[in-house]
Parts: C-alpha cells; sequence; structure tokens
C-alpha cells in the first residue's frame, strides 16, 4: 500500500479522444437535454394546471416526468460542459454525489415505470373498482414509499462503494460516475460489492420487470377481449411504447451493472450507459405528450389561457 498514492479525484472520460468530436458530442448532449428538460417541464405545468388531467394517472406521469427532469439534469450538463471544454476532472465528493443522485433516480424511474404499469393495468382490466384502488391516499403512498426506499436504497449503495479505498487509476472509464466503473479501480477487495449489486439489481430491477411484464400480460389478455377493433389499436399503441422504453431501460442497466468488473471496460460500456441514463428521460415526453390527445388539447388551453387571455 506504500506505493500506491491515495486517489481524492478522479477523471471522467469522453466518448472521443477527437477534438471535434468532442464539441459534436457537446452539442448533441446540450440539445438533447434542452429538449428533455423543456418536454417534461411541458407535462408537469400542464398536469398541474389543467384540473381535467387531475387524475392518477396524470399524477403519475407528471412524477415521471420530474424524475426524468432531475435524473437527465445530473448527468448530461456536466458531460456536455466537460467535452466542450475538455475538462475531466472530478473530486470524490462531487462524485460520491453523483452517484447518489444517478442511483436515487434510476431507481424512483424504475419504481414510477412499475407503478404507471400498475396504474394501467387496473384501468384497463378493472375500470369499475379504479377510483377505489387508485384512490389519492394510494397515490400518494405509494409515492412517498418510492421516496424513502429510492433514498435507502442509494443511500447504501453509494455508502458501500466509497467505504473501498481508491488507491490506484483514477482514470472512470465512463462519461460519468457510476458504480461498476468505480469498482474497476479499487484495490480493495470488492466481492461483496458485487454480490450485493447483482443481488439488489435482481431484487429491484427484476422485481419491477416481473411486476410490470405480468401486468402487460393482463392487460393485453384484456385488451384481445375489446369488442371494438378500434379501441383494440388505441390501448396497443398506448401500452407497446411504454414497454418499449421499459425493455431500452431495464436491458441496458442489467448489462452494465450485472457483468463482473473484471471484465475490461469499453466505449460499449458508455455507449449503453446512454440506453438508460439518456435515451428513456428524452423519449417519455414524446410517448406520454405527443401521443396523448389529453395532453395535446391540455397544451393548447394552458397556451390560449396564459397567452392569448
Amino acid at each position: 500500500m506504500s506505493n500506491f498514492t491515495i486517489v481524492n479525484e478522479f477523471l471522467l472520460l469522453g466518448l472521443s479522444d477527437i477534438r471535434e468530436l468532442q464539441i459534436l458530442y457537446s452539442l448533441l448532449f446540450l440539445l438533447i437535454f434542452l429538449a428533455t428538460l423543456l418536454g417534461n417541464l411541458l407535462i408537469v405545468m400542464v398536469t398541474t394546471i389543467d384540473r381535467s388531467l387531475h387524475t392518477p394517472m396524470y399524477f403519475f406521469l407528471r412524477n415521471l416526468s420530474i424524475v426524468d427532469a432531475c435524473y437527465i439534469t445530473i448527468i448530461l450538463p456536466r458531460a456536455s460542459t466537460n467535452s466542450l471544454l475538455n475538462s475531466r476532472v472530478i473530486s470524490k465528493s462531487e462524485c460520491m454525489a453523483q452517484i447518489f443522485l444517478v442511483v436515487f433516480f434510476f431507481y424512483l424511474e424504475l419504481t414510477c415505470l412499475a407503478i404507471m404499469a400498475r396504474d394501467r393495468y387496473v384501468a384497463i382490466c378493472h375500470p369499475l373498482h379504479y377510483t377505489v384502488v387508485m384512490s389519492p391516499q394510494v397515490c400518494t403512498w405509494m409515492t412517498l414509499t418510492c421516496l424513502l426506499t429510492g433514498l435507502l436504497y442509494a443511500g447504501f449503495h453509494t455508502g458501500y462503494t466509497f467505504h473501498l479505498s481508491f488507491c490506484q487509476s483514477n482514470v472512470i472509464h465512463q462519461f460519468f460516475c457510476d458504480i461498476p466503473s468505480l469498482l474497476k479501480l479499487s484495490c480493495s477487495e470488492t466481492f461483496s460489492n458485487e454480490i450485493i449489486i447483482v443481488a439488489s439489481g435482481l431484487a429491484v430491477r427484476g422485481g419491477c420487470f416481473t411486476f410490470i411484464t405480468a401486468s402487460y400480460v393482463q392487460i393485453f389478455s384484456t385488451v384481445l377481449k375489446f369488442p371494438v377493433k378500434e379501441n383494440q389499436r388505441r390501448a396497443f399503441s398506448t401500452c407497446i411504447p411504454h414497454i418499449i422504453v421499459v425493455l431500452v431501460f431495464l436491458i441496458s442497466g442489467f448489462y452494465v451493472y450485472l457483468r463482473p468488473p473484471s471484465v475490461s471496460a469499453s466505449v460499449e460500456d458508455m455507449i449503453l450507459s446512454v440506453f438508460y441514463s439518456v435515451i428513456p428521460p428524452f423519449l417519455n415526453p414524446i410517448i406520454y405528450s405527443l401521443r396523448n390527445k389529453q395532453i395535446k388539447e391540455a397544451v393548447k388551453r394552458v397556451v390560449k389561457r396564459n397567452i392569448f387571455s
């Protein structure tokens, strides 16, 4: 240990070492960030102002939009600035804060998607009981439970990661701080960390995936019994994009987090991380607003009320 230097700061890698590509990636990240932020804030504003959207479905959609806006804000602005200024240094405390927030909002995103699948299941399969099963009290209770368990989940993983010693390389093969990349840099024994990541990943991600899958199996079996084909088409067009985003989010996250840290880092890891950290927050406003007639009509009403009145 006496020959090692204790690491107090880390160096993040970009998606390219070529200066022109760094600038291109920086501008691309900035555009994605602004579009994602604008889309999600628009959903939050409209679902808050328009009383016709004060239903459980749009309550959870608003929660998802807030989570998406926060999630992408933690990652993209710094990544974009680092690429533009060619500055890669991040302090250990900043890295710790970023990991805590990334894990926290990743957990909230996942549980929110699971709750939204549950909401759609109750609305389609048990419409007569919808107002009782998804009452405002139940919705609030589920949201607070997700927040509390998310804080505990993120706090545990962050603390257990940073109790390790980092005394070898300080180069993180990622454009933001994440746990798998840090485990590769540790000079401590990381076996218990690997086991906990796999166990918690299977419990949380696997549990949510199973829950979402079971909900949509029930939804599709009910939809196929609809006598009107137009109602079937409308239900499928609403659910299928949701499933696609969930699959992209989960599969990419599974692959990055559940691989052994001994596997060498590569550009592939950084590309895959985009699919669970950037793509879902970017796509959700498109899926839930541009393809939603009620949201589009509410946006028109809000604009007319506040701009043309």
